[in-house]
């Protein structure tokens, strides 16, 4: 079954912008956008660059860095974790489903 797919209106450093969302992903995209816009006005009031698009593109830099900072820094593998938790959720998905056949 797949997920449906929403349009969310949402607000960065003041322009608003619609993006399309699984509904199911929506809190977790509200959260991103609220990270992302947190750091767009530190670095606007930093006071260093006034373009959108170069504060943007800042703001994308310092979040990759500290994402790269976060696997490599510390040997933690984000996207290996949450495949890892993927397959151990369908295993007990699996495991529960085969119960549910017992009774």
């Amino acid at each position: 079954m797949s997920a449906a797919i929403k349009t969310l209106d949402i607000k960065l450093l003041d322009r608003e912008l619609r993006v399309a969302c699984p509904e199911e992903e929506r809190g977790e995209l509200l959260d991103a956008v609220a990270y992302l816009d947190k750091k767009m006005r530190e670095i606007r009031d930093a006071g260093k660059i006034a373009s959108v698009e170069r504060i943007a593109l800042m703001a994308a830099l310092n979040i990759t860095h500290e994402l790269l900072s976060v696997k490599v820094g510390r040997g933690f593998d984000l996207a290996d974790f949450k495949r890892r938790m993927d397959r151990m959720q369908a295993a007990i998905d699996e495991a529960l489903a085969e119960q549910d056949s017992l009774f």
